[in-house]
């Protein structure tokens, strides 16, 4: 990808460090608001794909409560009110045949309670239980065996793949393992926003807007009490926001306006003042993280003349 700057990181007036990346902010019809870097190279949205994922199983029939369709598409952060919303997914079934590896939770605070109090990892505590519990139940719905149910060619993950490309309107690039061990289908910054965009205006009463309507209403199932991603939907009303490894984010506002973008490095710290700013471009003020990172070069300059 043939990045550009997004993020200074400053010290007493002097640029210390500079985080390239991708951007792409699309209008309600589509049309290109923003753009910068190479937003129509093949990348891996990591779990920013997850409500497409969420959405994929909404539309193979599973119904679950909001709580449940936000915990599916959550990157959570091992909360017990986490844990509690992964569990009543299951619905019974033990954490033990969820195919995500153990894990001490991702919050760092729950992560030292654990730790001091010598809990062992969980599958449960793990990020991406609540996704891995409504593939298992999506399973059970279709008769589908639940083993192998993480193999790209398993009638699940076909499935998945499917209405990935019909969200994104682009076949898939290049399937690779995701950290949970999920499959993980490469897409470009401008099929996420599309595809964020068409969940976030879903009409009512469609599988899709299960998903919308989970993750507006439970934005701390999605991320945590901890977490930007989360402190960022309660902010904005409507907004539909997702964060992922390798600093990727999307964000769909009501309207279908859109914003995905990808951090070079990888860098987490550069996140916040690019959704902070390409919000901006849409009209809407967030906080933008601490004040020594600072927006630079087009997305600077873009934002700066509004």
């Amino acid at each position: 990808m043939n990045h550009e700057p997004l993020v200074e990181l400053v010290r007493d007036g002097l640029v210390e460090g500079v985080h390239h990346g991708s951007a792409i902010v699309l209008a309600p019809d589509g049309t290109t608001r923003f753009a910068a870097g190479d937003p129509d190279a093949p990348m891996y949205p990591r779990s920013t794909a997850k409500p497409l994922q969420a959405t994929a199983m909404a539309r193979l029939g599973l119904r679950l409560s909001p709580a449940g369709f936000a915990i599916a598409a959550a990157s959570h952060s091992g909360e017990p009110m986490h844990l509690d919303a992964a569990s009543a997914v299951l619905d019974g079934r033990s954490p033990d045949v969820l195919g995500n590896p153990a894990d001490f939770p991702y919050d760092p605070v729950e992560r030292d309670r654990w730790l001091a109090t010598g809990q062992a990892p969980s599958r449960l505590a793990h990020n991406c239980s609540g996704k891995h519990a409504a593939m298992l139940a999506t399973c059970d719905l279709n008769g589908w065996r639940p083993d192998g149910y993480l193999d790209p060619a398993h009638p699940l993950q076909r499935a998945i793949a499917a209405t990935f490309e019909d969200l994104t309107g682009r076949p898939v690039a290049r399937v690779a393992v995701d950290g949970c061990g999920a499959p993980l289908f490469a897409t470009t910054l401008r099929g996420l926003a599309t595809a964020v965009s068409k969940i976030a205006t879903a009409a009512p009463g469609t599988p899709d807007h299960l998903v919308a309507e989970g993750i507006r209403a439970h934005p701390d199932l999605v991320g945590g009490s901890r977490r930007d991603v989360t402190a960022v939907m309660r902010a904005v009303p409507g907004l539909i926001a997702k964060d992922g490894f390798e600093a990727v984010q999307v964000a769909a506002l009501p309207d279908g306006t859109a914003i995905a973008f990808k951090i070079a490095d990888g860098g987490d710290r550069a996140r916040l003042p690019v959704l902070a700013a390409a919000l901006q471009l849409c009209g809407v003020t967030v906080p933008g993280g601490p004040e020594n990172l600072r927006v630079t070069g087009k997305l600077a300059a873009t934002a700066g003349s509004l």
